[in-house]
């Protein structure tokens, strides 16, 4: 049971889904076959990868049609699989129940990463109707593993007698692989009397079902609201790359106008920064952040009360005080209190830090209003980006509308694979002729010496039916089982990992030009790659990103600092039409705005992370969500000038699955530690590209996975505890500014 099925219904992974393939067939003029159990066995999406690399996902030979079917099958063989197990004959050992538990379901987790990409990157035609209708079985699929009364008692067996009889001795990989499943079998459960495990499934069943409508819906919300614009005039401000990426969508959508601003982050974004349109803005502010908060048929608010108040029922019934208790148990911070602490500790002097940004940019806005003889307006939501820059410009004669221009995706990727190059001395050559699930994909061999590292699967365009965001997805987890010593320098099992995005394509056939916060967000995600592909573990369950939620950003967070370093810049900073690297003036500036709009950056995503502990240690049955929203903002003092990152009605870490719940906090916990691991590069001798503390990054972080404790892994690495002040140093904040 390599941890896609485990690791589901422990909630350690964000369940990333993703694909691109026609509805039924890749060749539409072929009869329709009737999908029966017998027709679909040999299905592609049954037998094992086949291919170069040890065998690589059969994108191009999925049919749709047979998903269903193959579900039924593979959680049948799921289950025989670990009915193998619980009613072997022989004495329970390490090997015959926890190593088995590693293989088993093999089948159900290939299906599964199929799947997942086709929910993720692709989800059209049939896709939401069979998400629907499997997710409650691979729920009870979940809680039929950790209820297994005869499974769960061999495990409990063999705990006692490595523990507390220690009469066996196991290395410390295994030692943690066991100690960590009993932990994960009693969270989930398995000492519960039968009649309360029922109740737990039927929880865990409906949730499975609300997570699912809930992240259609915002699918949905952001399909449908368009906002159209056919007078030029509406184009004010914008970029020649901005505009063009525009009008793409505008084709892309149905042509209604001849531009569009769709409804994503991507496309509202720069939109609000740079468009001169106050009333446009608006629009396209409102269409955004007031996805599934229209009291429409994608209105999230009722299936989030129901989720919350779900959620609560099953921390009671497994013994929690709150929801938050029981996800944080297995977390670093171990506490809400803990959490809620640290956030507080950020959040007053970035609340501090926005009224600052924001009399610097009423005051701009006066001095307009009394230039052109217009009213004067109050700061707002949707002016928070443009007069951001307008201070930046000001402050640091820096605009970013100069920047972009040097900022080619291509170069970017080519940038972050420097790095990876330099850092950790992994190759990355693009290969063809493997199947891909769309023809945007592109897809890199890593090597590190000449010797196979794994496979890298890049997405980067938005398209109809992908999810927002970017995101990065395991299609195979690195293992070492099957090795015959504990030797971890070459993985039996090689890593295939992902990075998806949605950056906007331009319609014309030049390079496509990102914003400085979209190559920031290419790096994070690399980062999670990177701790994908550089795992070096025995078992599956440890491997790369299978960590504690609020250490799992900590190797992504890290990997952002480069792209500012001069070695890069000076290098992948091209501009687009004169091939010219950014000029030395330019990239100072950059340097010293460093912490510009750190205020409003910390605000939006502090007020989401700090109103996710407070909902899951709320009784939510009766609330109003909108009305629960608004006053705990007010609560803690939200500036009114700008929204939460996230608004609840669309909160998809929150609410599409357990994965971020009460969890949110992480970016915040793995920045301290980010923050404190980036002054000992700068520290060092050889700055950020010092191989010394890349090494220790590599060994100490990247390569161990789940083998060690976080704190112990940090303090591995950084040769002591984290200090938390490196934190508010970095965003400029306090005695430390």
């Amino acid at each position: 049971m390599k941890h896609r099925s485990l690791a589901t219904l422990l909630m350690i992974s964000a369940g990333a889904v993703a694909s691109a393939a026609p509805p039924a067939s890749s060749d539409p003029t072929e009869k329709p076959v009737t999908v029966t159990p017998e027709t679909v066995k040999t299905s592609p999406l049954l037998t094992p990868w086949t291919g170069p690399y040890g065998g690589v996902p059969p994108f191009k030979s999925v049919r749709v049609d047979e998903f269903s079917a193959a579900f039924d099958l593979a959680i049948e063989q799921a289950n025989q699989d670990i009915e193998a197990i619980a009613n072997n004959p022989e004495p329970p050992t390490f090997e015959n129940t926890l190593l088995a538990l590693e293989t088993a379901g093999e089948t159900l987790d290939r299906l599964e990463t199929v799947f997942d990409v086709h929910a993720s990157n692709l989800n059209v035609g049939p896709i939401p109707d069979i998400e629907r209708a499997v997710s409650p079985k691979l729920s009870a699929h979940a809680d039929s593993i950790t209820q297994n009364r005869k499974l769960f008692a061999r495990i409990e067996s063999i705990h006692s007698d490595v523990f507390e009889k220690k009469t066996v001795e196991l290395n410390d990989d295994a030692r943690r692989l066991l100690d960590e499943t009993h932990k994960d079998f009693i969270r989930m459960g398995a000492r519960l009397s039968e009649p309360d495990k029922a109740k737990l499934s039927q929880i865990n069943s409906r949730l499975a079902r609300l997570f699912t409508d809930f992240n259609q819906n915002v699918l949905e919300e952001e399909k449908g609201h368009v906002t159209w614009i056919d007078d030029e005039s509406g184009l004010a401000g914008l970029s020649e790359s901005a505009i063009e990426s525009m009008a793409a969508a505008a084709k892309e959508k149905g042509g209604k106008a001849a531009y569009a601003v769709t409804n994503t982050r991507s496309s509202m974004d720069p939109f609000l920064t740079y468009a001169e349109n106050r009333e446009l803005r608006e629009k396209v502010w409102r269409n955004f952040y007031y996805r599934c908060d229209n009291g429409g048929q994608y209105d999230n608010k009722n299936i989030i009360r129901e989720i919350l108040h779900l959620r609560g029922q099953r921390a009671e019934l497994l013994g929690y005080p709150t929801h938050a208790h029981w996800r944080m148990e297995s977390t670093m911070a171990a506490q809400p209190e803990a959490a809620m602490e640290l956030m507080m500790k950020v959040w007053h002097p970035a609340i501090a830090r926005v009224a600052d940004e924001v009399a610097d940019m009423q005051r701009i806005a006066d001095a307009e209003a009394s230039a052109t003889g217009t009213p004067k307006i109050t700061i707002e939501p949707w002016d928070y980006r443009f007069y951001a820059e307008k201070v930046r410009k000001e402050k640091y004669d820096l605009d970013m509308a100069e920047v972009r221009p040097y900022l080619q995706l291509d170069k970017m990727r080519e940038a972050m694979m420097y790095c990876a190059e330099r850092l950790f001395d992994l190759q990355f050559e693009r290969v063809s002729g493997l199947p891909t699930f769309h023809p945007d994909v592109t897809v890199y061999e890593v090597t590190r010496g000449g010797e196979h590292v794994g496979l890298f699967y890049l997405d980067p365009f938005a398209r109809e039916g992908k999810r927002s965001g970017a995101w990065m997805t395991d299609y195979r987890e690195q293992s070492g089982v099957g090795l015959s010593t504990d030797d971890r320098s070459i993985p039996v099992s090689t890593p295939i990992v992902s990075n998806n995005s949605n950056f906007i394509a331009s319609s014309g056939d030049g390079p496509i030009l990102i914003s400085w916060d979209d190559a920031t967000t290419l790096f994070h995600e690399f980062g999670h790659a990177l701790h994908g592909l550089s795992s070096r573990v025995r078992y599956p369950s440890q491997s790369g990103t299978n960590v504690a939620r609020d250490f799992v950003e900590f190797p992504s967070q890290i990997l952002e600092h480069w792209l500012s370093t001069p070695d890069v810049l000076s290098k992948f900073a091209t501009h687009y039409e004169t091939g010219e690297p950014m000029p030395a003036d330019l990239l100072e500036k950059i340097q010293r705005s460093a912490k510009f709009n750190s205020g409003f950056e910390t605000t939006e995503y502090l007020a989401c992370a700090i109103l996710d502990m407070k909902l899951h240690e709320t009784d939510a049955s009766e609330i109003d969500i909108s009305q629960f929203e608004s006053e705990q903002l007010a609560a803690i003092g939200m500036p009114s000038e700008l929204p939460m990152r996230h608004r609840l009605p669309h909160f998809s870490h929150l609410f599409s699955s357990d994965a971020y719940s009460a969890g949110y906090y992480s970016y915040l916990w793995s920045d301290a530690l980010t923050a404190d691991a980036a002054e000992m590069f700068e520290q060092s001798d050889g700055g950020y590209f010092d191989e010394t503390v890349a090494g220790k990054l590599r060994d100490h972080v990247l390569s161990v996975g789940n083998t060690i404790d976080p704190a112990e892994t940090y303090r591995a690495f950084r040769g002591r505890d984290v200090d938390t002040a490196a934190l508010l140093r970095k965003r400029g904040f306090g005695s430390a500014e």
